[in-house]
């Protein structure tokens, strides 16, 4: 043996003490050790606390192997079953309220700023342009609704130019993307541009209350646990304007099933609005719907955006 070596070197290094080793005690401060070296400091907290709670949840419910080979074949399938038209994996997120808790936190309303809710898994083509006062109805059935509002910052003046993007189910509870060849392409879906004073309308349909869908991984786990898989009436709303941040949000039909209890979680209350209906031969000729038509106001304010940067 060299006169410099020792025994333990001559043998190579010496395994670490077992206070740094996986045990079923202290697995979550191991596995989190390995992510202490992580360069950007978000993602490291993101990761820690991850880990934190994911083997807090393990030990908490003793998961087995079966169950956890069953959550891994569920999520390979949920994946397995996203297309170009349909996002099972914002389904599950929704369903779990995942979804509309990050909405919130991110999007903290108060002060009349208009409360954000999910975006749903049917944003998945883009809205035809249209100009103010257009039907989005192309295939002509349905209630006609006129739907108007504005568009104010948080100090209330109007905000010209705003993109008021739209789109919603039909009276059968179906979107254009799940109805190929039944609904004409981009039908109910429209991007409008308020006019100088903020002003947007539209012409359109009461939309219906509909099942998410069930095919699926995520209707399956519905099935499982009892839940029933509907949303109440409502209207998609993505309103944007340079300076403020973008809301994505809902116009809820007051009244519709499941206002109470909608699967994803979606309804706020100041996003529910009445529906009334307008029999006035006149007022119909001048919205070019027919008479009597449904009626609704819905008016946005958009909170300022505080992340640009100073230059």
């Amino acid at each position: 043996m060299d006169r410099h070596s020792s025994p333990e070197s001559a043998a190579g290094p010496s395994a670490p003490p077992p206070s740094e080793l996986f045990s079923e005690e202290r697995s979550a401060e191991v596995v989190a050790a390995a992510f202490a070296a992580t360069p950007d400091p978000r993602l490291r907290r993101v990761l820690t606390s991850l880990v934190r709670h994911l083997h807090d949840f393990v030990k908490d419910v003793e998961l087995t192997e079966r169950e956890w080979a069953a959550a891994i074949d569920f999520l390979t399938e949920t994946g397995k079953t996203c297309t170009g038209t349909r996002q099972e994996f914002i389904l599950l997120s929704d369903v779990l309220g995942a979804s509309m808790l990050v909405e919130t936190i991110n999007n903290r309303a108060g002060g009349g700023l208009t409360e954000s809710t999910v975006e749903g898994p049917f944003h998945m083509v883009a809205s035809p342009p249209r100009e103010l006062g257009a039907d989005i109805a192309e295939d002509g059935k349905g209630t006609p609704c006129l739907v108007t509002g504005t568009v104010a910052g948080p100090d209330g003046r109007p905000v010209p130019g705003a993109a008021v993007d739209v789109w919603q189910a039909n009276d059968e509870g179906f979107y254009d993307v799940q109805q190929p060849g039944v609904q004409p392409p981009l039908n109910l879906r429209g991007l409008f541009t308020a006019d100088e004073e903020g002003r947007f309308w539209f012409r359109s349909i009461v939309p219906r209350f509909y099942p998410i869908p069930q095919d699926g991984p995520v209707g399956r786990l519905l099935d499982a646990t009892s839940r029933h898989p509907n949303r109440p009436a409502h209207i998609h709303f993505e309103v944007s304007a340079p300076g403020y941040r973008t809301v994505t949000t809902h116009l809820f039909v007051a009244g519709t099933p499941y206002i109470d209890s909608d699967a994803v979680f979606g309804v706020k209350p100041s996003l529910v609005r009445e529906f009334p209906t307008v029999d006035d031969p006149e007022r119909a000729a001048e919205a070019g719907l027919p008479n009597p038509f449904r009626t609704v106001n819905f008016d946005v304010v958009l909170r300022a955006d505080d992340t640009r940067q100073e230059v």
